[in-house]
C-alpha cells in the first residue's frame, strides 16, 4: 500500500503548479493533503476511483485537510470531538479493517511563540486521541507536524533554537509521542541521513540552497514496524513550500 502526504499551502494554487501531474503519476492508494485553504465547494477535483473527504476551517482561506482514498473507509471522523480544537479543520481520521489513518495539520506556534501554550495543550489532547485509537487497532499518522525533532532535521539548528517548530517544548512533545509507541518511519530507515528536508522558506533562496526543515512525517504504531517498506521525501516535486512524503507499507 502506497500513502502520500503533502502540505500543499493552498490547494487551488498548487493545482495550477502541477498537483494533478504528481497525483496521477504516483497513483497512491491514499493521498493526504494539509493546508488546503479552501471550502470543498471552491474546487472541483476529478479524481476517478477515489473517495474524497474534506475538513475545512471555519475561517476561509486558512488551514484545512483532505484525504483522497481508493478504498472506502468504515468510518470517518472530522476533528477531535473537542470544540476548542475543531474549528480549524486540522484532523481527519479514517477507519479501515486493520488500522486507523490520521491526517493532521498541527498548529504552528507562530512568531514570538504567541501560540505555544495552545500548541502544548493541543499536543497533549492529540496524543491521548491517538492512543485511544491505538487501543483498538494500529495507527498510521501523517501530516505536517510543524516540528523538526532533532538537530539533523533542519539545516541551521543553532540559529533556530527558539523559533517556532524547533523549541525545546515542541521537540519534547515529539519525543513523548514517539516514546509512547510510535515510529518515525523515515528515521527508522535512514537514522543518520542529513540534508533530508520537507519544507523551505520562500526567503533567501532557501530551497535552492537546501536550507530546509523536516517537519512532514509518517508515524506508525510499533506493531507496524516490520511492515515498513519505503519512506521517501520527494523534494524534487514543486508546487508548495513543502514537498510530498511517501510511505509504502
Amino acid at each position: 500500500m502506497k500513502l502520500i502526504s503533502w502540505n500543499v499551502n493552498g490547494l487551488r494554487a498548487c493545482v495550477k503548479k502541477g498537483f494533478m501531474d504528481y497525483f496521477d503519476r504516483e497513483k497512491a492508494d491514499v493521498f493526504c493533503v494539509q493546508e488546503t485553504k479552501l471550502q470543498p465547494e471552491q474546487i472541483s477535483l476529478e479524481l476517478e476511483g477515489y473517495h474524497q473527504f474534506w475538513n475545512s476551517a471555519e475561517k476561509k482561506g486558512y488551514s484545512g485537510t483532505a484525504v483522497f482514498t481508493k478504498t472506502e473507509p468504515l468510518t470517518v471522523q472530522y476533528g477531535l470531538d473537542m470544540e476548542a480544537y475543531d474549528g480549524e479543520g486540522r484532523v481527519i481520521t479514517l477507519e479501515y479493517n486493520d488500522y486507523y489513518l490520521v491526517n493532521v495539520y498541527t498548529p504552528n506556534s507562530q512568531r514570538e511563540l504567541t501560540r505555544l501554550d495552545f500548541r502544548m495543550d493541543w499536543e497533549n489532547v492529540f496524543r491521548e486521541y491517538l492512543k485511544s485509537l491505538e487501543a483498538k487497532k494500529p495507527v498510521i499518522l501523517c501530516g505536517d507536524l510543524n516540528v523538526a525533532h532533532r538537530e539533523i532535521d533542519l539545516k541551521n539548528p543553532k540559529t533556530n533554537r527558539r523559533n517556532a517548530g524547533f523549541t525545546d517544548e515542541e521537540r519534547e512533545k515529539m519525543t513523548t509521542l514517539l516514546s509512547s509507541g510510535f515510529i518515525d518511519t523515515f528515521r527508522h530507515l535512514y537514522p543518520d541521513l542529513e540534508g533530508a528536508y520537507t519544507w523551505w522558506s520562500y526567503m533567501r533562496q532557501a530551497r535552492e540552497r537546501n536550507a530546509g526543515w523536516r517537519i512532514d512525517y509518517f508515524l506508525v504504531s510499533e506493531s507496524l514496524k516490520q511492515k515498513i517498506k519505503k519512506a521517501e521525501i520527494h523534494s524534487e516535486v514543486m508546487g508548495s513550500d513543502h514537498c510530498p512524503v511517501l510511505l509504502e507499507i
